[in-house]
């Protein structure tokens, strides 16, 4: 494993480094995933570095690479982002990077390790997270960890030449369940 910070069954959380900006930049250009995320314009290899490069110094960000146990491949991404410490929230993005490893269970348990982060580490009340409403798998992720619709934003979002609504999703840490 190299350098993990949470450690789960199968995958481990860990900071991201600068040698992972081609695979990240990889990841949010391909179709397949940059139709699930907020994101419509293309990230070049000098974008990506520059925003790791950030990352350490963020006062409201935390973002981990998802590495598998076996051979430590890198598969997403997932951060807490508009960390508030004084409301004690912030908003949970997740992304696995390649459809060859969707529907394998990575992005439940790394929603979960983020959660048990969130609020055994950083001690916040609420989590809350936005996902396409084209977006069913994500969407089931989110409500197996617990997450619970707290309302939609209609036709919120371009994506493909379609507007699609925004599902807004959060834990409360009284809700929260450790399994």
């Amino acid at each position: 494993m190299q350098t993990p910070f949470l450690i789960g069954n199968r995958l481990y959380l860990r900071p991201l480094e600068r040698a992972d900006a081609p695979l990240l930049a990889a990841f949010v250009n391909h179709p397949e995933t940059r139709r699930t995320v907020l994101r419509a314009r293309p990230t070049s290899l000098a974008q990506e570095e520059a925003f790791l490069a950030t990352l350490g110094s963020s006062e409201r960000d935390v973002m981990f690479g998802l590495a598998l146990h076996e051979g430590g491949v890198l598969v997403g991404v997932s951060g807490l982002h508009q960390v508030d410490p004084i409301g004690r929230k912030a908003q949970l993005g997740l992304l696995i990077g390649s459809s060859v490893h969707w529907g394998k269970g990575y992005g439940t348990e790394a929603t979960r390790l983020m959660l048990d982060y969130a609020f055994r580490t950083l001690n916040l009340h609420k989590v809350g997270l936005q996902v396409f409403s084209n977006n069913p798998a994500g969407r089931r992720v989110y409500e197996k960890a617990g997450f619970r619709l707290e309302g939609t934003l209609r036709e919120d979002y371009f994506v493909e030449g379609t507007y699609v609504d925004v599902h807004c999703m959060g834990l409360l840490r009284s809700e929260w369940s450790r399994g």
